[in-house]
């Protein structure tokens, strides 16, 4: 038996509203802070990006910075599961790294103002101009991307296809290493010393990565030093 939608005025039906109203909230107020930023950005221009009254997006969201840290939350969530996805995304554990590599790539391409926010934590009087559950939310995210990572090589070291290591420090390394590539893209002087596209240097990247891991390497690197 179908189940009939809620009628106008039901608790059902103003949850729903309410639901339909906050997502519009956040989506109108993610593109004005990764445009503005957090400080520059207008909460009139979210209410009305959203189609809400400015007192509805109060009801919502207690202040700017509680908006904020909200649109960090969902759109943390969202990333954190395309990422595990794209780590199921192949039977091998060499492929799951391959996968999550592209996905991450990817995914800064299509969204290189959120990725702003990440790397401007290096950026001590920033920080002092963001909400305090700001960094809290990024370092939870990325505690969460490195564990994705951690366990995909982990399952390589027990299946024999990397050899033995800290599966969360090599996986902080990738991590690392990933992000300082991208951010080659936003310098100039950095950007200019790039001899190839980065999508094909990102691949490059990767790859030597996995041959830094493989079980050859690690026999070749014990063999050289018991010499």
């Amino acid at each position: 038996m179908t189940e009939s939608p809620p009628e106008d005025g039901t608790p059902a039906k103003r949850e729903q509203k309410k639901a339909l109203q906050r997502r519009k909230i956040l989506d109108a107020a993610r593109e004005v802070f990764f445009r503005d930023g957090f400080v520059n950005a207008n909460l009139d221009e979210v209410a009305a990006l959203a189609e809400v009254a400015k007192g509805t997006l109060y009801r919502h969201f207690d202040s700017k910075a509680d908006l904020y840290v909200a649109v960090l939350s969902h759109n943390g969530q969202v990333f954190e599961q395309r990422m595990r996805e794209a780590a199921d995304g192949g039977s091998a554990a060499a492929d799951q790294i391959r996968q999550v590599g592209r996905f991450y790539y990817d995914h800064w391409m299509r969204n290189r103002e959120y990725f702003q926010i990440f790397w401007a934590l290096d950026n001590q009087e920033l920080i002092g101009e963001l909400p305090p559950g700001v960094v809290d939310e990024v370092t939870k995210l990325w505690e969460s991307c490195l564990r994705i990572l951690a366990d995909v090589i982990d399952g390589g070291v027990k299946a024999g296809d990397f050899a033995p290591c800290d599966p969360w420090e090599v996986a902080n390394i990738l991590w690392t290493v990933a992000n300082g590539l991208i951010q080659t893209e936003h310098v100039a002087p950095r950007r200019q010393l790039r001899r190839r596209e980065l999508d094909r240097v990102f691949d490059d990247m990767v790859e030597l990565f996995l041959r830094g891991i493989a079980p050859v390497s690690y026999t070749h690197l014990r063999a050289h030093e018991t010499y």
